[in-house]
């Protein structure tokens, strides 16, 4: 099933700020933010990381961002812009495209412990809040809320194994896709940019035609 996916780009509304998500086995962090779109708040949900040394989220932070799909989102209207079913940039897929060449070595995060201090936290909420105090235009992909107005998973969306296998016959996956790769970017005036892009460590690459990892995928 391909899921409502696209971009919206917007203003900040509100400051960054660092909420807990209770999982079965860790507890997921993500940084809030309110961006005015079209008159209305949307709530975005960025992931930054979790409380399991044993699923911590890999991740790029490029202040120095350059890449053509840049001319693409500068001529792109303010507002959500629904991406489903497109197999192109400026849908975005770390594994099908050249998007993240010369954005330098994954990281890992730190491990989570509910405070602003660990990374990548600390710098991305600078990097938002700079764009509030600034008004810069931000940028973001991921997949749009199913109730209400906001956009998640801003992260990679494929990959992942177990529960999380794209099949098919099944309406109600919501993890594995292709083409529907989750970002946070930020024009800073011509000509920087600055990019954030995630992984969790047990999301294997490469991946299949639906998203699922091949035979002998590793983690990004």
């Amino acid at each position: 099933m391909t899921l409502p996916y696209g971009f919206v780009r917007a203003k900040l509304a509100s400051s960054p700020r660092l909420t807990a998500s209770h999982r079965r086995h860790e507890t997921q962090y993500h940084l809030h933010i309110s961006l005015q779109v079209e008159g209305a708040p949307w709530d975005v949900a960025i992931n930054v990381g979790t409380n399991d040394s044993d699923d911590l989220l890999k991740y790029k932070l490029a202040f120095d961002f350059r890449h053509p799909v840049i001319g693409t989102l500068r001529g792109a209207s303010a507002g959500a812009t629904t991406l489903t079913g497109t197999d192109r940039l400026p849908a975005l897929d770390y594994v099908r495209s050249d998007l993240l060449a010369n954005t330098g070595n994954w990281r890992d995060s730190d491990v989570m412990d509910g405070s602003e201090a660990p990374e990548p936290v600390a710098s991305l909420k600078r990097l938002l809040q700079n764009a509030l105090d600034s008004g810069h235009d931000v940028y973001v992909f991921g997949r749009f809320y199913d109730t209400g107005d906001g956009i998640h998973d801003t992260h990679m969306n494929q990959g992942s194994t177990g529960e999380f296998i794209h099949r098919p016959d099944d309406d109600h996956n919501d993890h594995n896709d292709v083409w529907q790769d989750g970002a946070v970017l930020v024009d800073l005036g011509q000509p920087e940019w600055a990019a954030y892009f995630s992984a969790f460590n047990q999301q294997l690459v490469p991946t299949d035609e639906l998203g699922n990892p091949v035979q002998g995928a590793t983690t990004i």
